[in-house]
C-alpha cells in the first residue's frame, strides 16, 4: 500500500508544505536519503534515469545530480546540506535551468508509534511566488508522488530481513 502525499501551496505565500508517511523506521528513511546508490533508485519520476555527480549528506555537504528523461531531455539540480541530524535535514535546492532561484528546504523526520513508521514533513521556501508556482507548474507533484512510491519500494527491499 502506498501512503498518500499531502502537498500544500498556500495562496499568497512563497512556500510549499509536503507531508508523507513511510512504513519504515526513521533510520531506514534517513539512510535512503544518505546513501547515493539508494537515492539514485528513488528520487524523481518513474522513467527517468538519475546520474549523481556529487552526494554528501552531512552538515556542510553538497549535492548535484541530473535526471535524464527519454522524452524531455536532461535536468540538473544542486544544493548544499546545511544541517543534518536523524530528525532534521536543512538544504538548499536549485534547478540549473533557472539559475539564481534557490529554495531552502527543511525536512523533519518523525518516528511514529513503536518506531516502525516515519512521517516526513517538508517545508520549502522560495524567493518569490513566481518561483514557487514555477515549481508546481513544472511537474513537482508527479515527481514527488512517484519518487516517494519508488522510495517505498526501496525501503521494502532494504528493511525486509532476508533468510
Amino acid at each position: 500500500m502506498t501512503n498518500p502525499v499531502s502537498i500544500t501551496a498556500p495562496e499568497g505565500l512563497p512556500f510549499i508544505e509536503i507531508e508523507r508517511e513511510f512504513d519504515a523506521p526513521r533510520a531506514a528513511v534517513l539512510e535512503a536519503h544518505r546513501d547515493p546508490e539508494l537515492v539514485r533508485r528513488w528520487l524523481g519520476p518513474r522513467g527517468y534515469e538519475m546520474e549523481i555527480h556529487d552526494w554528501d549528506l552531512r552538515t556542510g555537504g553538497r549535492y548535484r545530480y541530473t535526471h535524464h528523461s527519454p522524452d524531455h531531455g536532461s535536468f540538473a539540480f544542486f544544493g548544499s546540506f546545511h544541517s543534518v541530524s536523524p530528525e532534521l535535514l536543512i538544504q538548499t535546492f536549485e534547478f540549473e535551468g533557472v539559475p539564481g532561484v534557490a529554495s531552502i528546504e527543511t525536512m523533519r523526520l518523525e518516528a511514529l508509534g513503536d518506531g516502525t513508521r516515519t512521517r516526513a514533513t517538508i517545508h520549502a521556501v522560495y524567493p518569490s511566488l513566481q518561483a514557487r508556482d514555477g515549481m508546481i507548474e513544472n511537474g513537482m507533484e508527479s515527481g514527488v508522488v512517484e519518487g516517494y512510491e519508488k522510495l517505498d519500494e526501496v525501503l521494502a527491499r532494504e528493511t525486509t530481513p532476508t533468510d
